[in-house]
């Protein structure tokens, strides 16, 4: 048994995010903030086959009742760069299935260990052979972190050796979820993709019928019953916008779509557009063919927010990423991203609000759990952010890492909206990437400022771990 002590856990996937119950995307659409599943390009992995074994844990169904039983939670270990006396480094996976290929930088230059944890119920970490609703009661924040906890004080690790501690953390994490993409896409794209979905909604605000049957027809969604689902399925291109990576080049999904809409053959040749775009007749015909090109032909089977007999709300089997952070954000999180308030400039139609969102997100998916009168209760962000600190957490070695192109940012503590201080001990750093795009190692390749931050977090995690001393186990 090794004797491992978490003196400082938090799940520092959520402990750094504000929660809000009007902001962050629902429903079929639904973006999370999550790890990305390479931390170490396989080029820096000396034997990438070692990685690749599955471990399980006997984790408590409830830490507040463990009468209750056990669970496997599945995780990947590593001792390929650890030598005694090591640290053993946890990382969570975050709202995802875990891969096996998650570990960290800083177990090759601690000379330590690293364990990358599933999340319980995500992947195939899930205590219950499905995702029903009284499941899903036993997915909280709080049972989460108490499962690294637990984990960090009974886990009998695959190795000879060891002393271990939990002792540092890293994080790299809402209409503000929308303008934060609206504010950073080149300038021409922004203006005439706010222009198409000011049309949009002043469309479907009016009682002209035809107009609203050929402005869904225009989006290859003709047979689309509800206006708001059509609204909301024009949220796709900022998906893309989390997507993006510096080291991808770029032929990525966001850029071939702002190139349909800004380059135009002008006098035989191809002209980029002014600052100011091309105008709404050229953007809505853009954005139209590319709906259509990407979707041939949507119905309500395929989006509807309205019928909850539909599979996608029914489907209650594990492995099921979009159900299982649904819960999440219907719960305790928020994060519901709708259109900017009236008078501010906005990307997401204002038809996509937070009542869409309670619909589409909590009551089709749960609807025993959300009903109208409960879901007045629901999310209980004020509590979770009295309970974890919101914006105003403070906790010792941690690493804050955020992007300037994250649609995340405004729910960090790089926030705009605050003046968090960077302290040695809690260290805060700002880099020119997009979404965890300092949590893949080969940005750095291209991108300055994430390099820069690749090295400073090995630097002060090892400058942490040298005041750590050691607890010898049995």
């Amino acid at each position: 048994m090794y004797d491992l002590y978490l003196r400082y856990v938090a799940n520092i996937l959520w402990t750094s995010l504000l929660l809000s119950s009007s902001a962050f995307v629902g429903g079929i659409y639904a973006s999370r903030p999550g790890i990305h599943r390479r931390l170490l390009d396989t080029r820096d992995i000396p034997n990438p086959e070692k990685y690749n074994t599955t471990y399980w844990f006997n984790q408590l169904i409830d830490h507040a009742n463990p009468s209750l039983g056990t669970f496997k939670q599945r995780y990947f270990f590593s001792g390929e760069f650890y030598e005694p006396g090591g640290p053993i480094l946890l990382v969570n996976a975050g709202e995802q299935n875990a891969d096996s290929n998650i570990v960290s930088l800083v177990a090759q230059a601690a000379t330590g260990a690293s364990i990358a944890l599933e999340h319980r119920f995500f992947g195939q970490s899930n205590p219950y052979p499905d995702l029903s609703e009284e499941s899903l009661k036993y997915l909280t924040l709080q049972q989460n972190i108490d499962d690294m906890v637990y984990l960090a004080q009974n886990i009998v690790l695959p190795m000879e050796g060891g002393d271990s501690i939990f002792y540092a953390g890293y994080a790299s994490d809402f209409w503000q979820y929308g303008d934060a993409v609206r504010t950073r896409m080149p300038a021409n794209c922004s203006s005439d993709f706010q222009a198409v979905i000011s049309h949009v909604d002043a469309v479907f605000s009016s009682d002209d019928d035809l107009a609203i049957q050929a402005l869904k027809e225009t989006f290859g969604m003709g047979n689309v019953t509800y206006v708001d689902d059509v609204a909301n399925r024009l949220n796709e291109p900022m998906g893309f916008w989390q997507d993006l990576q510096p080291a991808a080049g770029p032929n990525q999904m966001f850029y071939e779509f702002c190139d349909l809409l800004q380059v135009w053959e002008v006098d035989g040749k191809n002209t980029s557009a002014p600052e100011s775009g091309w105008g709404l007749d050229h953007a809505l015909e853009a954005f139209g063919s590319w709906m259509r090109e990407r979707h041939p032909s949507i119905s309500d089977a395929d989006i509807s927010s309205h019928d909850d007999t539909l599979p996608q709300y029914r489907n209650i089997s594990v492995d099921n990423w979009e159900r299982s952070w649904s819960w999440m954000i219907c719960n305790e999180l928020g994060w519901f991203q709708t259109g900017a308030p009236e008078g501010h400039p906005t990307i997401v139609s204002r038809f996509v609000d937070l009542e869409f969102y309670k619909r589409s997100s909590c009551q089709m998916f749960f609807p025993t759990t959300f009903d109208d009168k409960l879901m007045s209760a629901y999310p209980a962000v004020d509590a979770i952010n009295t309970k974890f600190g919101g914006w105003n957490v403070h906790v010792d070695r941690v690493f804050f890492v955020n992007g300037l192109n994250d649609p995340w940012l405004d729910a960090t503590v790089s926030s705009r909206s605050i003046d968090f201080q960077s302290t040695s001990l809690t260290p805060v750093f700002l880099g020119k990437g997009s979404h965890t795009s300092d949590m893949i190692v080969v940005n750095a390749d291209v991108e300055p400022t994430i390099a820069y931050i690749q090295e400073q977090a090995i630097a002060y995690m090892l400058a942490w771990l040298a005041d750590w001393t050691p607890q010898i186990g049995e």
